[in-house]
């Protein structure tokens, strides 16, 4: 008997890992257009796409296997929440992992809603139960854009964590910032050359976003940073359909301004609002089940 012995933790602690991970966890792939699509789908144990899914929409240049959203995706399924985390393609077929600033843009922020669309598609095809759309960051705008603009019947909720928020001061202060020139010529060349029906050409300066260096295409600049005030999530809150649920971490310096602009939007019914007292941007840790704490409380309270 010694001799098995020293396997016993070994053993213990193989069950232990396995406990933790999700029922079941696949990579699905999807061609909807010319770009194929791709999710990481984990079922949590005892259940099955027909008991609903959180469809969860990554944030700017990000991807689904972030650490923000590989933690939530493992805090939800303990919970019983199947989850279903997408990769903008970016348009970039079959993307994985952040996006290479070396890689010219030609993605534009709406492509978003004509993929989280498909996969909604795809979801209704496999026959699933109510869709909660979660999206965090640029990916909270792109969801709350979704579910004001187009929403689908399989839609029940939307939860945004740390949506963007926007205003023309702050674009232009903050591509100065990040580029080191005013904003104003470039977008002027970038709407011009969309305007002639040359928005695939690659503008002369580089830079966009995150990336300083990088190529851009006039139609993908023109997408990100045309004065549009639906850039500002909490102004298009009250087109939404279904029940919201917003949080914001209190130590948040990126979108430090949504607590300011979301005063007055909340109601509790159909609006609500959650601020995770110490969290910054990206709600890591112990965090992510401040963040399960108050979905969870959104669904049960019938938000």
């Amino acid at each position: 008997m010694r001799l098995f012995r020293p396997f016993i933790p070994a053993l213990a602690l193989l069950a232990l890992l396995a406990a933790a991970l999700p029922a079941a966890a696949e990579e699905v792939r999807i061609k909807p257009v010319a770009q194929t699509l791709n999710a990481q789908l984990d079922l949590a144990s005892g259940k099955a796409l027909k008991d609903g899914v959180v469809l969860l929409v990554h944030g700017t240049l990000a991807h689904n296997d972030m650490e923000t959203l590989k933690t939530l995706r493992g805090v939800l399924n303990d919970r019983g929440l199947n989850t279903l985390a997408i990769n903008l393609s970016l348009a970039i077929d079959d993307r994985h992992g952040m996006y290479d600033c070396k890689t010219p843009h030609r993605h534009r922020h709406l492509d978003a809603l004509d993929e989280i669309s498909a996969w909604m598609d795809w979801l209704k095809g496999q026959g699933a139960g109510p869709v909660v759309l979660f999206g965090h960051s640029r990916g909270g705008n792109q969801a709350a854009r979704f579910a004001a603009e187009r929403g689908n019947p399989l839609l029940t909720r939307l939860v945004l964590m740390a949506p963007a928020t926007w205003s023309a001061e702050k674009a232009a202060q903050g591509f100065e910032k990040s580029h080191g020139r005013p904003l104003a010529p470039d977008l002027a060349v970038a709407e011009a050359l969309v305007k002639a029906g040359k928005g695939s050409e690659l503008l002369d300066k580089p830079g966009l976003l995150y990336c300083p260096t990088a190529k851009v295409a006039a139609a993908s600049f023109v997408s990100y940073y045309r004065p549009d005030p639906r850039f500002d999530t909490p102004a298009i809150l009250g087109e939404i359909k279904v029940p919201v649920l917003v949080m914001a971490g209190s130590n948040d310096t990126v979108i430090a301004d949504l607590p300011a602009k979301m005063a007055g939007k909340a109601d509790d019914k159909r609006i609500a609002f959650k601020m995770i007292d110490g969290a910054d941007h990206f709600f890591l840790d112990l965090y992510a089940e401040d963040v399960a704490d108050a979905l969870e409380g959104f669904l049960a309270n019938g938000g």
